[in-house]
């Protein structure tokens, strides 16, 4: 039986599995013998577990962090809002992996009702939530802060078919999905947060957005990205925050821009990219380095306690996975985790697209909220 063959199998049967992005295609983790549903009093055990490093593909524990857990465990509190009772975290552990091409090459014919997504804010409701903040960047409070836009409609979905359509038209480097019984999550994430390997570790900020024209190729979106005066600082930031994470947990002197702002191709945008590493010390656990480094920052804004705790005070409703993390934790110690962006939540029939875009005292309330629906299209698109 050929691999696409048993990808369409594993999907009609019902089974759980997982596709994650590698650098050759996709994994494919399936026959799940463990299922930890976290929540604020296990996920310290979790991530505190000792295991046997034998080496083996299967040998790891793969799922997601949501957003609000992340914030409990840096002890941020989150007022009560508006809940769909999604888990706040899932981590499943495969006995089974199978490496796929990037061409999934899989399609549902079933059609989707074309009802329109209902947005959560409104343009008018986004520039007064723009102002505020603003006036917080002002007065010293943050110096850039993301407004969280939601996406939602009613829906059955194919997620597989879903995926396939996406890796097709917008292959993203932190791309994954994942089909359990009574939830799904399709992701074009761009952006690693974390790749750890022994005691280096890299993070790959992504600050700075721009819509893609039939005019506009990679060489002229990067003299754009250096020319804009709002689109640099907002990067600068997020590079100098996320320097300062690292330096947290690495050795003195070892935190350095790999590469320094190049530019990534989407669908629709362009992005603005850099890469930095670092040498972990020693004694640093697990725990330390995702509370080091979650929430990603470069989709939270900084600095990032106080500018957390702006957001979670104005925000009505529950992130769910938005901006939380997923990826693996091996049984050595090493980790990969992205940042959840771009991303299709289907859970009790519901399908839900949230998106951000940085204010920062340059910023145009107009600009932010287009910039927003651009990075969302990919998405909403697949439901036409």
């Amino acid at each position: 039986m050929s691999k696409k063959d048993q990808l369409s199998d594993i999907h009609n049967s019902g089974k759980s599995y997982i596709i994650y992005k590698s650098k050759k295609g996709f994994d494919l983790y399936t026959n799940f013998s463990k299922k930890i549903v976290l929540n604020n009093n296990n996920i310290g055990s979790f991530l505190a577990k000792k295991h046997n490093s034998i080496s083996g593909n299967t040998n790891l524990y793969i799922g997601f962090f949501g957003y609000e857990i992340l914030n409990n465990l840096i002890g941020v509190k989150i007022p009560k809002q508006k809940s769909i009772k999604f888990p706040k975290g899932i981590f499943y552990k495969p006995e089974k992996k199978i490496s796929l091409s990037n061409n999934l090459k899989y399609e549902n014919k079933d059609k989707h009702k074309n009802s329109p997504f209902e947005i959560n804010i409104n343009k008018n409701s986004y520039t007064k939530i723009f102002k505020k903040f603003k006036k917080k960047i002002k007065s010293g409070e943050t110096y850039q802060i993301k407004i969280c836009t939601k996406y939602k409609k009613k829906s059955k979905i194919d997620s597989l078919s879903f995926f396939s359509k996406l890796s097709k038209t917008n292959l993203a480097p932190e791309a994954f999905m994942i089909k359990d019984k009574n939830y799904s999550i399709i992701s074009c994430s761009p952006e690693n947060l974390i790749t750890k390997k022994g005691l280096n570790i890299f993070t790959k900020p992504i600050a700075g957005t721009v819509k893609k024209t039939k005019s506009l190729n990679k060489i002229k979106a990067l003299k754009y990205f250096r020319k804009n005066i709002k689109e640099t600082k907002e990067h600068n930031m997020i590079v100098d925050m996320e320097r300062n994470d690292l330096s947290r947990i690495c050795k003195p002197g070892s935190v350095k821009l790999s590469k320094q702002k190049t530019v990534e191709e989407y669908k629709d945008l362009f992005h603005y990219v850099s890469l930095i590493k670092g040498k972990l010390k020693k004694d640093i656990k697990n725990i330390d380095i995702i509370k080091a480094m979650m929430p990603g920052g470069s989709v939270i804004g900084c600095p990032k306690i106080s500018t957390l705790n702006l957001l979670n005070k104005q925000e009505k409703e529950n992130r769910n996975i938005y901006t939380g993390s997923f990826g693996y934790i091996k049984f050595n110690g090493d980790m990969r985790f992205n940042i959840i962006i771009r991303s299709i939540l289907n859970f009790k029939n519901i399908s839900e697209i949230s998106v951000a875009s940085g204010v920062v005292v340059d910023s145009n309330a107009q600009h932010e909220f287009n910039e927003n629906y651009i990075k969302a299209k990919a998405l909403i698109d697949l439901f036409k």
